[in-house]
């Protein structure tokens, strides 16, 4: 599928440490400042023992390989850009502490060349090699103006 500038099985990965400063910085972005995020004192009675990092960091990591696989996909000339249709299947499968590394690896599982798409896999994983989130993504190729 050489107009796509992408096959099945490429990968691009991304890794960070999750610090606390990233915590708050994106519960004072969203708003969201629920105590599961920023109250350690309130944590330290649950099961989690300690503050979790939001899900939706999580997602916006994702976006950063699925921008990265896109700025890849994207070189060389066509008459189409390609560009996110969005997320499906996102499940949160373990908690993402502060200092915890995760490390997001995008595979592009499948291409549909007569919708203009290509379906990947991602898979976060923590610095133990646990899944701690997964989802689906999809790009779609429109047609430049």
């Amino acid at each position: 599928m050489s107009d796509f500038h992408l096959s099945v099985g490429e990968q691009v990965t991304f890794s960070k440490t999750v610090g606390e400063s990233d915590v708050y910085l994106f519960a004072g972005i969203t708003g969201d400042l629920n105590g599961l995020h920023v109250n350690e004192q309130f944590m330290s009675g649950t099961a989690y023992g300690r503050r979790i990092a939001h899900g939706a960091l999580l997602v916006g990591f994702m976006s950063t390989t699925s921008t990265m696989m896109i700025a890849r996909c994207a070189e060389g000339e066509g008459d189409e850009t390609p560009v996110s249709l969005g997320y499906d299947r996102i499940r949160f499968t373990a908690p993402v502490h502060i200092n915890d590394t995760v490390s997001v690896t995008y595979t592009v599982a499948e291409i549909d060349e007569e919708r203009r798409r290509a379906l990947s896999d991602i898979e976060v994983v923590n610095q133990r090699g646990e899944t701690v989130a997964v989802a689906q993504h999809i790009i779609k190729w429109v047609p430049q103006a």
